[in-house]
Parts: structure tokens; sequence; C-alpha cells
């Protein structure tokens, strides 16, 4: 394996800017990757390796001539499908949107572009957003690259595999209920879901807009800090984006310390139910805070086990609403009857033939929920539920820094486990749905492995809205302090993939 493929986003940032390794090798290293594993872990749905190497060999000849470049400038970058870029396919994982290429940068695209990182190609999804596991993919599973019969998390779990798997060092993801998170804690990597209105929604493809957060997915915190001081800030394009200053997240990073911070632990996420290495791996973490002088408090938040009940009422309704503009009229598949037919029947074709069974369920669901005679009962009564979550969130606030949870229930567990099981499946994001409902920030920072299966586990951290800062704070001095004690990188400790490698003949067929 490249050496270069090993160095985080930030020491590859360093080499390139000090002259060590110029952005082409490190655009080609990555690619050189892609082809040899990835039809193994199946982590991206479109690989644009000719325009990468040209942004790189420009981004080279800028440099040259002594154009001054941010941190990150020249290092690769994997897109998440959700997000639309210009000139590369955007399916958001299904097949109504197959094939088509939009003609504009999604914001966080675009300021990624800008700042000189260079986009590898477009990762692997759970058809628009809606999964945990990324087998609601209309172009197949996502692998685990700890363990290729296992799922990567969802919806965004092509952007933590090609993070895991050495394919790309940085990657956007979104995150609507833990689908940033979730992903980074069954494949050892960081995940980050901002404060709501931090980072731009502008060209993210839509599924829950009250709810939906672009954020970073990285090996290390500060390659998620300093992605997201890329991605993050006003965007006059999104009108819920909030419009005052933010701080540097990178320098959150660089001053971390946990003396005197105050950790609530939420009992009602700290209970039975949990797998027992991801409890074991919790309390062992928050033990080296407190050792390293932190305060850990325990905390009620009563209203969080109705949290579920309540997202998957407001979701489904809101993705019912966003989804009826796929109506084969305007962009996207067109599906005609055989003799043709009316615009209501060709829209039903279209529909039936472009959306999975999972979407098909949240639109039901969803349309259900907002008829009439029913709106107040389930829509109104699951907004009300949204409130007490606030106000469980505003309470603990009230006494503590940050709020400390396992990221989800179990490691990885096996594909095709749970497919027929939407209820399990859906169970998975108990833990970080209350931060979506609430809008506040939270991040996942693997912990180590589980003693019964030697799979990842990650701990989150939730953190007040626009107090990102103390995420990457906390985040930071753990991952430090983890690292003192592991003697190495967990993702070291991963299974080597080079006997998945392809064949020069099976790489063509890909």
């Amino acid at each position: 394996m490249s050496e270069i493929i090993r160095l985080s986003a930030s020491e590859l940032g360093e080499r390139i800017a000090a002259g060590d390794i110029s952005s082409v090798e490190a655009t080609r290293a990555h690619l050189d990757r892609i082809a040899a594993v990835d039809g193994a872990v199946h982590a991206f749905l479109h690989v644009d390796g000719e325009r990468a190497l040209a942004t790189a060999s420009e981004l080279d000849r800028r440099r040259a001539a002594g154009e001054p470049f941010g941190p990150l400038a020249g290092v690769p970058i994997a897109i998440k499908d959700v997000l639309v870029t210009e000139g590369m396919p955007s399916t958001a994982g299904s097949r109504i949107l197959e094939g088509w290429i939009p003609p504009y940068d999604a914001t966080p695209v675009r300021r990624v572009r800008e700042a000189g990182l260079v986009p590898l190609g477009k990762t692997n999804m759970d058809e628009f957003a809606m999964g945990s596991s990324t087998e609601h993919s209309a172009y197949g599973p996502t692998h685990n690259p700890w363990d290729l019969d296992r799922i990567p998390g969802g919806s965004g779990g092509g952007s933590a595999a090609s993070v895991a798997a050495f394919e790309a060092p940085l990657a956007l993801g979104s995150d609507t209920g833990g689908s940033i998170r979730q992903p980074a804690h069954v494949t050892g990597t960081v995940g980050v879901k901002p404060t709501y209105g931090g980072v731009s929604r502008y060209g993210s493809i839509a599924l829950a807009s009250s709810l939906d957060q672009i954020g970073p997915v990285t090996r290390t915190v500060l390659d998620a800090a300093l992605l997201h001081d890329v991605i993050g800030g006003h965007d006059p394009l999104d009108s819920t984006s909030i419009p005052e200053a933010w701080p540097s997240m990178a320098e959150a990073v660089r001053r971390a310390d946990v003396a005197g911070l105050r950790i609530g632990v939420v009992k009602q996420l700290d209970a039975e139910g949990f797998q027992r290495g991801v409890r074991t791996r919790f309390h062992e973490a928050l033990e080296l805070l407190e050792r390293n002088g932190a305060e850990i408090v325990e905390v009620d938040a009563p209203h969080f086990e109705y949290a579920i009940a309540a997202y998957y009422l407001i979701l489904p309704a809101e993705a019912s609403s966003n989804l009826a503009k796929f109506d084969s009229v305007r962009f996207g598949l067109r599906v005609t009857p055989d003799g043709g037919g009316t615009v209501e029947q060709v829209m039903a074709a279209t529909r039936e033939a472009g959306f999975g069974p999972e979407v098909k369920r949240r639109i039901i669901l969803g349309t259900y929920a907002l008829s009439a005679g029913y709106y107040d009962a389930y829509y109104g009564s699951a907004q009300k539920v949204r409130t007490l979550v606030q106000r469980d969130f505003d309470a603990a606030f009230a006494n503590v820094d940050v709020l400390a949870t396992p990221t989800a229930p179990t490691t990885a567990f096996k594909l095709g486990e749970k497919l027929d099981d939407p209820m399990s499946m859906y169970l998975n994001d108990v833990a970080t749905i209350p931060a979506n409902l609430a809008g506040v920030p939270g991040i996942s920072v693997p912990a180590g492995l589980a003693p019964e299966d030697g799979l990842p586990v990650g701990i989150q951290f939730l953190a007040p809205a626009r107090q990102d800062a103390r995420l990457y704070n906390v985040g930071a001095a753990l991952e430090q302090l983890l690292l003192a004690e592991w003697g190495r990188p967990l993702l070291d400790l991963a299974p080597d993939l080079s006997r998945h490698e392809l064949t020069a003949t099976e790489e063509g067929a890909l």
C-alpha cells in the first residue's frame, strides 16, 4: 500500500505544501487504491479520474507560480452522491436520477473546489439517504472494510467506507438522523454533524429539510475540523443558513483540553439494549477523560425515548413532500406504459420503477401522516415531541458543557441481517436522532474495538447549537489520549484489503 494514502489529510496537505509530494501524485495514489479495492468495497458510484488528475495538475501549476493556498489544497476528497456536482452524475443512490448530470455544484462542493481540494468521485448511499446500512442503494450495497460481510452504516456508508479503506483521506456526507455519525461508529472513522444551518444545504438533494445537515467524514478530528472550516459559514443561497461568523474549528482542536469540562452522560442512552462491548468502550473512554480532568455527570433526558417515534413521522412527511418533484416531467427517469398513457399514468409508472421499497414505504407513511384528519394526530403530535426533546437538551446544557452517548447500539451487523426488519433497522439511530430533532451538533470519535467481535465502536459528543468548537475540543482531546494508549491509529488495525485487489482484466470490467 502506498505511503501516501496512509497519511491524514492534514499531513498530506503539509507534504504537498512543502513540495515533498505533488497533488498529482496524491491524487493518482488514491485513484490507484480505488481501482485496487473498490471492486470489493463498492464505496464509489462514480469515479472521475481524468478530471481529478487535471484538477490536481492545475493546482500544482498554480502553487508553483506562487499562488497561496489553504491547508487542504491538493488533497483528494470523496463526495456523497446526495450533493449535486457539475459535470458528474448525481443520483442520490436512486434509479429515478440515474445518469442525471447537474449543471451546478452544491455550495459545499463549490467551497471544496475553491479551497483547492480534488474531488475523486461520488460515494454510494442509501437511496435518498433513507437507511442505516447502505443496503437500500439502487446500485448495490457498500461493504465495511473491517469485514466485507458487514454493513458500513448508512445512509452515508460509501463516504465512511472510502475513508476507512484509504480510498480517500476526506469525504463529505449528510446527516438527517445519524447518517454521518453512525457510519463513522461502525468503520472507525470520525464523523461530524454540524449545527443545523452551520453548513449550507444548497445543492443537497433533500430528504427532510428541517433535519438534513452536511458535514465531514475523516480519519482524524483535526482533518474534520479543517474540512468543516472549508465548507462552513453563511450562504445567502440557503434560507436556513446562519448568518453569524463562526470560530475556527481547527483552532479548537489545537487547544484541546478537557480539564474542568463537565460531560453529561444521558442515562436513557446508556442502558440495556446496547451491545456489551459498545458500553464497555464507552465507559472506558469516559474514565480516561475523567482521569484527565473532566467531570462526568449523569443527565436525565426523559423525552429522548420518544425521539425515534417522532422522527419517523416528521422525516417521512417531509420526504413525501420533497420527493413529489420526481414526477417524470422535469428531469430524471421517465417510464411510459405500453401503448402510451396520461401524465398521471406516466408519473405512476416512473415512480414505481424509479423508487426502491424503502423510499416507497416512507412516502406512503409520510403522505398518510399529512393527510386530512390525521395531520394533528400524527405529524402535529410529532412536532410537539420534537419541542420536548429540544427542552431536554436546553435543561441538560444548563448544567453540562457537552453530552456523551454511545454513537450506536451495536457494532456493524451482517449484510442482509436486518433488511426484512425495518423497525430493527430504524433503532440503529436511537442515539443520533435527538441531535437532528434539536438542531444541535454532534461528533462520533473512534473509542476502540468491541472485545466480543473486534469491530469498531464510536463515542458521540453533543454540544449546544453553534458550539461546534466544543465538540472538536473534547473529540481531539480524547483522540490524543486514546492514541497514547493504543500507540497507533485505530484504522491501522483494520484487515489488509490487498487480497481483494483486482487483476487488470477484472478492473477493466468495472
